[in-house]
């Protein structure tokens, strides 16, 4: 599994000299090796922004990812020294790759400082890259009724909510897709292990796992004994969860549990709403685990042993008569 995606310090570097430079209107990113490197540099040719996004399209290709910086300021010498951070993301691009970008937009306007990124923009088309795309973009931004933070992150709740079953499609974490996970191999042992069990039913059946919001990292939490009865002590009651019981059923069914608290940050819920699909995926894949059952409540109280145990209640079948012998007719 991937250990982190970071930026390079290279990237680093280039940045600053983007920043500092009269020729330079932006700075080509790529991610290899799961680090974020510089794969280029955009030289200026005319007086303003919109007429430098021409030298945009020689480096797009229409299957591979791209991040682009630019300098949105129309004169370099300019004292504002803003940047726009682009992320180009075609739908032909492989599916993995797709994932791997849109999960690491965040990420790279994070490690290379949000203060010099006055605007994150995500396209999906060369032709966006343009002067005539670019127009476009600032009139449907200024025609939307304005939000505030707290309005931006709760609509983007809702949208990583409703996309969360769409699998890959859509624009990444904050336009509803699921989003590429990060684990390390601690996680796939102790899920390994879930998925061996022995006679007695003594050993570990409950994996919870947890989100890292500021990395987007997931964590191994604990892995206890637990009964179908004492699942919710065990769950985190103030933070997301995703947790891994095994039952004690015949097929020692695997279920996964996503609990999200009232209380949790809104980022919490965003980040937990766009990835649980992905933690299943990855349980089935790195923990070799069949996931039998999904539940999902607000607090770990919810989950009690009459709602596991009802998830696993066999309807009896109807009851047969049997064929009923016909009476002997009587004499006459």
């Amino acid at each position: 599994m991937q250990s982190g995606i970071s930026a390079s310090q290279e990237l680093k570097s280039a940045l600053s000299t983007l920043i500092t430079s009269s020729t330079q209107r932006g700075l080509l990113a790529t991610i290899k090796d799961e680090t974020i490197i510089p794969s280029g540099t955009i030289e200026s040719s005319a007086s303003t922004f919109l007429a430098d996004l021409s030298n945009l399209q020689q480096h797009v290709q229409p299957n591979a990812a791209l991040y682009m910086l630019l300098r949105r300021a129309d004169a370099l010498s300019s004292p504002d020294k803003s940047l726009v951070a682009i992320s180009y993301i075609p739908n032909a691009a492989p599916v993995r790759q797709k994932m791997l970008f849109a999960s690491t937009r965040l990420t790279l306007v994070r490690e290379l400082g949000g203060e010099h990124f006055a605007e994150s923009v995500f396209t999906t088309e060369a032709a966006e890259l343009t002067s005539e795309g670019w127009e476009k973009h600032v009139k449907h931004t200024e025609s939307e009724n304005p939000l505030t933070e707290e309005e931006r992150t709760l609509r983007e709740v809702k949208e990583a909510e409703a996309g969360e079953g769409r699998g890959t499609g859509g624009r990444g974490l904050a336009q509803g897709g699921r989003i590429a996970i990060r684990a390390d191999d601690e996680i796939a042992a102790a899920l390994r292990k879930l998925g061996q069990h022995g006679a007695g039913g003594k050993e570990n059946n409950l994996v919870q796992l947890r989100m890292d919001t500021a990395t987007e990292t997931l964590q191994l939490v604990s892995s206890v004994s637990a009964t179908p009865g004492t699942v919710s002590e065990h769950i985190d009651p103030k933070e997301p969860r995703y947790t891994f019981y095994r039952h004690d059923d015949a097929e020692a069914s695997i279920v996964f549990i996503s609990t999200c608290p009232s209380g949790a940050k809104i980022r919490e819920r965003m980040l937990y709403a766009a990835s649980r699909g992905n933690v299943v995926s990855l349980a089935q894949n790195e923990g070799g685990l069949k996931v039998a059952k999904k539940l999902e409540a607000t607090n770990p109280d919810e989950v009690t042993e009459q709602l596991i145990l009802e998830e696993f209640k066999v309807d009896a079948p109807p009851e047969s008569k049997g064929f009923a012998k016909p009476k002997r007719p009587g004499r006459r």
